[in-house]
């Protein structure tokens, strides 16, 4: 009956749920525009200073609050609506992108505006991140489509990883990086429509006279007490680090390095986009979340290589191949980590939880961005991504000597919710 069962199961069936279609739909449009935005600043910002360093102040802008916030905005979404929380942030980012689009058509636009806006939306993504995660359970009808949902999630964003940035590098060259930033921020209105289109059961308030430092504390407490939770908070906080400092170099490898331009920088992302969109569609098409703690400390292993060779090519073809890797070990790491904590998490606590994953991913990334950036103009662009990458490497050792422990404190949660039948594993 299982292997019957099994055979029915739809290859994606997370778009069984109708909320989940637009979610999916609206998302997909959007992130098209948000990948554009970001290749758009980094050029733009690369274009004003000729700084590895301003990339770094920028990057560090845009993602510190963060590193400081999603704790807060993960009790608020434990408290109150999901859904309601994400339609005000989608608003708040569409008038973001259109600001940067005017000041930038206007010719008004300076480096402490685009810092200004960056750290606005690192104030938007702050509620905005652990609302999104927590919200996705919501969206779909039935509990053992969860892990799908999340890694077509993943899969979207990649997908939009690799268009956006190859359009952005086009539109740029073309008729300049205004453009970018006006259909992203009109790009918003479809998410907008597809969450007021969304049938959500109303959102129960929790009543509770907890201090809301204490139930920050309780989130970390039961995080940190749980040494599964604890590892993928851990890896992906290194991950985050060190392995994403690329994303802020790419223009110094583009223009000095590979001696190109616009379309150089969107070819590059873009080739990181296909190897992410491919791990993100392997994903998406496996059954079960039994085996992603192998894929867990592979990602950062693959994603160190990647950045290695990055580092060393000096030919296009060979540094597309390698950000191909680089894309790859990124959203195998991410997604099966998010796939993990999702599943095992206490519904209860999921929205603090989700939050110090939030934290752990997008709130160091700030700080690598600052170091990537100062360390850039010290010994160079090549040598910080070398750098980078030998530190995944060794972290993926690390955590992966971990993972036979890890697995024996996981396996009595996926009983429990049915997922293993068997104590074999």
């Amino acid at each position: 009956m299982k292997a019957q069962a099994t055979r029915k199961r739809p290859l994606l069936p997370a778009l069984r749920s109708r909320n989940y279609q637009l979610f999916f739909a609206g998302q997909g449009i959007s992130l098209i525009g948000s990948w554009m935005t970001q290749i758009a600043t980094i050029w733009l910002v690369y274009g004003l200073t000729n700084s590895p360093f301003m990339l770094g102040i920028v990057g560090f802008t845009s993602q510190i609050p963060s590193f400081f916030l999603t704790p807060f905005g993960g009790l608020f979404v434990d408290r109150f609506s999901r859904h309601r929380t994400i339609i005000a942030t989608q608003i708040l980012a569409m008038i973001q992108s259109l600001a940067l689009a005017v000041l930038t058509f206007t010719g008004m636009i300076q480096i402490w505006h685009i810092i200004a806006l960056s750290l606005f939306q690192g104030f938007i993504n702050a509620f905005d991140a652990p609302a999104r995660q927590a919200f996705v359970p919501e969206l779909v009808e039935r509990r053992d489509d969860l892990a799908n949902a999340i890694a077509i999630n993943s899969t979207m964003f990649n997908g939009a990883r690799l268009v956006g940035p190859a359009i952005g590098g086009l539109l740029i060259a073309r008729v300049g990086t205004a453009y970018c930033f006006l259909i992203d921020g009109l790009s918003y209105i479809a998410v907008i429509i597809a969450l007021l289109a969304m049938k959500i059961k109303p959102w129960r308030t929790t009543v509770t006279n907890d201090n809301p430092l204490q139930r920050i504390k309780e989130g970390f407490v039961y995080a940190f007490g749980f040494p599964p939770i604890r590892s993928i908070l851990l890896l992906s906080a290194l991950v985050s680090f060190f392995g994403m400092q690329y994303t802020i170099l790419v223009p110094v490898f583009a223009e000095e390095i590979l001696k190109g331009g616009a379309e150089t920088l969107g070819f590059l992302m873009a080739a990181s986009g296909v190897g992410a969109l491919a791990g993100g569609i392997y994903l998406a098409t496996r059954q079960t979340v039994v085996g992603l703690g192998r894929l867990i400390v592979l990602g950062p292993a693959v994603l160190g290589i990647g950045l290695i060779f990055f580092a060393l090519s000096r030919l296009l073809p060979l540094s597309l191949l390698t950000m191909l890797f680089i894309g790859l070990g990124t959203i195998i790491q991410i997604a099966s980590g998010n796939t993990v904590l999702q599943t095992i998490v206490e519904e209860d606590k999921r929205g603090r939880v989700m939050s110090l994953y939030t934290m752990s991913f997008l709130g160091t990334i700030p700080i690598g961005n600052l170091v990537a950036g100062a360390l850039a103009r010290q010994i160079g662009a090549p040598f910080t991504l070398i750098i980078d990458g030998i530190i995944c490497i060794l972290g993926s050792v690390y955590f992966s000597r971990q993972l036979p422990a890890l697995r024996q404190l996981v396996h009595p949660i996926f009983v429990e919710k049915g997922i293993l039948s068997s104590v074999k594993h």
